[in-house]
Formats: structure tokens, C-alpha cells, sequence
């Protein structure tokens, strides 16, 4: 049996990996020392059970484990057979490694605002933003919430663009009863630490349908060999450790239970924070997000953000800067105000304290604290 660790009001984390750690302590330390005794560390069993497993879980047919989520853009990209000279459409309200894929193969990243109501990539927008070196649309499931993908597949098939979906936070999420990650061409998923699905350490996979793709991204992540001192292509070296892959299958049969109480925990939030003058976030009936992040905007997030800590709440901002306003993509010539969605989000986006380990009296206790903000705001403002 489980257990759910109700944390002292006074001290609420944002991630509890120690919590979690705990209920699978066991399972996790009898699959690490299978490893050590069976010695296969690099591409061994549990890499390809994981694989197999992972694909499973998504609906897809095949799955290649890699070591990063950042990897796992990047050589879905290339797999796909995008490089250099073509451009690559990316919301701009996303975590840097979308946008540096398309870089590191040579790509261009051609950014669009999102929609306000989900943070997600504006269909609009990615219409707009299509030209003659248009190669891929990259959507991106942020914090666990389901791009439109009928409406991005559609203009994909449309413009024979190929769709490589950006699933780094949203393992196990649906859009209308289909698991994220089986609708493009290929998906990629981060397996950091913090992760509804995170390992030990860095790790990722890329999943996919098309056969051909899965060839290519299993020769690209292990030097482009099929068999040791054969090399078909020039590879990298991007192996899923077998270790990571170990701990991984355990979790992966506790996900859906966790991503479940991570639904709760939104629901809570979403009835407690009503009414506090804080925007929180909407549901859908046609997804199911897995709530990786649970983000609130508020136009006082600084002080909002100290007034918690000093209540020992801690919060997360993702993210104070987009990525056209990064000195690394200035190149792009991107200028403030382009992107006005993504900028107010950059300004007043505060990440609460969300992981399956949560206890009620911690979401009351941070509700309570909002509110209780909210309020002395409202009063301070009537003194002005």
C-alpha cells in the first residue's frame, strides 16, 4: 500500500522526490541490483523492456531510449530527416531545449505566440507562420496539458509538414481518450528527475509509428551501428542507461496512479484558489492533462512568490524569460512585444507546489496563503 505524505503546513516543496522514493524503495533497489549482477550496462534488457513497455503504454509501435529529452528532440528531428536550411515551428512560451533541437540539426526554429487560455501553441499562428522552408511543426504538451493535435495534424497533412510532438511533460496524457506522443510522426519525452515518469538522473526516449524512423533513431543514438565496428551512419552517442531503464519500469507501473492523484490535486487547487484573484488554470473535456506543473497568474507574482516562501511554500516560474527574448536566440530578431501572450505569461506565471505525494492539508494551507494575499492586496489598494 501506498502512502501519502502530508507534509507540516508550514513546509510545503515543490517536488518531493524523497516521498516518492519511498513507497518504491524496494522495487527500485531489486531492479538496480539486477543490473549489477547481469553487468549490461550499456543498451541491456531493461533498456529494451522499457522500450517495449513505454510503447505500449503510448499506443505507438516502437519506442528508442536515448539520454535526454533534449536528445530525444534532437534526433527526432533528424530522424525525420530535418536539417540544415529548413525551418522548424515552435511556440515561444516553452523551456529552451524545444527551440535549441531545431538548432543543433542545423533547422531554423520559427516561433509563434500561444493561445491564453492554455499556454499552448496558437493553430492560428502556426498557419501564419508556414513558408517555403517549412519542414516540421514542434507543438508542445506544456506543463502536462495536450496540444490541439486534430487541428496541428490537419495542417501538417495539409502542407506536408512532418509533426514531431514535444511530450517532455505530459507522460500519459490524453487528447480525446489518445495517448499524447502517438499522433506525429515521432514524440519525444524527458525522463529528469522532476518528471511525472523521471529517472535517477538524465534520460529520455523518442516513440513512433513509422518503422523507417525508429531504424534511423536506433543507428543515430549508438554511433550509427547496427552491429560494433559497422558504421552506417554518422551517430552519436545517446544510449538510455540500462540503470535509468531499470528504475524507469518500476515507476512506469505506478504512473497512472500518480498522474491520477495529480488530477485530485488540480481539482483541489482549482476549487480552493476560485474566487482568490489569481487566474488559475482551466480543465477540458477533451483532454486529460497529468498536471505536471500547476501554474497560476497573477500580476503581483514577486511578491506573491516571497509572501508563500515566508510561508513555507516554495514556488517555481516557468518561464521569466521567452526564448525570443534569450541573448542565445537574438540572432533570430525577434524584439519585445512580438509575442504578447507568451510575454505576460514570462511576467506572471507561478508554478505551485504539485506532485503525487501532496497532501490535502498542504494544498489548503498554500489556498489559504493566496487568498490571504489576495486580499491584503485588495485592502492596500483601497488605502491608495
Amino acid at each position: 500500500m501506498q502512502t501519502i505524505v502530508n507534509k507540516p503546513p508550514h513546509n510545503v516543496p515543490f517536488v518531493d522526490l524523497a516521498a516518492q522514493y519511498s513507497d518504491i524503495a524496494a522495487e527500485v533497489q531489486d531492479a538496480i541490483n539486477g543490473v549489477l549482477a547481469r553487468t549490461d550496462f550499456i543498451l541491456g534488457r531493461e533498456v529494451r523492456l522499457f522500450e517495449e513497455e513505454f510503447a505500449a503504454y503510448c499506443g505507438v509501435a516502437r519506442a528508442v531510449g536515448v539520454d535526454s529529452g533534449t536528445s530525444a528532440l534532437e534526433l527526432a528531428l533528424r530522424a525525420c530527416g530535418v536539417g540544415a536550411g529548413d525551418e522548424v515551428i515552435v511556440p515561444a512560451n516553452t523551456f529552451v531545449a524545444t527551440a535549441l533541437a531545431a538548432s543543433y540539426v542545423g533547422a531554423t526554429p520559427v516561433l509563434v505566440d500561444v493561445n491564453p487560455e492554455t499556454h499552448l501553441v496558437d493553430i492560428g499562428q502556426v498557419r501564419d507562420a508556414i513558408g517555403p522552408r517549412t519542414k516540421a511543426i514542434m507543438p508542445v504538451h506544456l506543463f502536462g496539458r495536450p496540444a490541439d493535435m486534430d487541428a496541428i495534424m490537419a495542417v501538417a497533412r495539409q502542407h506536408g509538414l512532418r509533426v514531431i510532438e514535444d511530450a517532455c511533460q505530459a507522460h500519459g496524457a490524453r487528447y480525446k481518450g489518445r495517448r499524447v506522443g502517438s499522433f506525429g510522426d515521432a514524440a519525444a519525452f524527458s525522463f529528469y528527475p522532476g518528471k511525472n515518469l523521471g529517472a535517477y538522473g538524465d534520460g529520455g526516449i523518442v516513440v513512433t509509428n513509422d518503422m523507417e524512423i525508429a531504424d534511423r533513431l536506433g543507428l543515430l543514438r549508438n554511433y550509427g551501428q547496427r552491429e560494433k565496428y559497422r558504421h552506417e551512419t554518422k551517430g552519436f552517442n545517446r544510449r538510455l542507461d540500462t540503470i535509468q531503464a531499470a528504475v524507469l519500469r518500476v515507476k512506469l507501473r505506478h504512473l497512472d496512479a500518480w498522474n491520477s492523484r495529480r488530477r485530485e490535486h488540480a481539482s483541489t487547487y482549482q476549487r480552493l484558489l476560485a474566487g482568490s484573484g489569481v487566474r488559475i488554470p482551466s480543465s477540458s473535456a477533451e483532454v486529460e492533462s497529468v498536471w505536471h506543473l500547476f501554474v497560476i497568474e497573477t500580476r503581483s507574482r514577486e511578491k506573491l512568490q516571497r509572501y508563500l516562501a515566508d510561508r513555507g511554500v516554495v514556488t517555481g516560474i516557468h518561464y521569466p524569460r521567452p526564448l525570443h527574448l534569450q541573448p542565445a536566440y537574438k540572432d533570430l530578431g525577434y524584439s519585445l512585444g512580438d509575442f504578447p501572450v507568451t510575454e505576460r505569461a514570462a511576467v506572471q506565471i507561478l508554478s505551485l507546489p504539485m506532485y503525487a505525494e501532496l497532501g490535502e492539508a498542504s494544498i489548503a494551507h498554500v489556498a489559504d496563503a493566496v487568498h490571504t494575499f489576495c486580499n491584503l492586496e485588495k485592502t492596500d489598494a483601497g488605502r491608495a
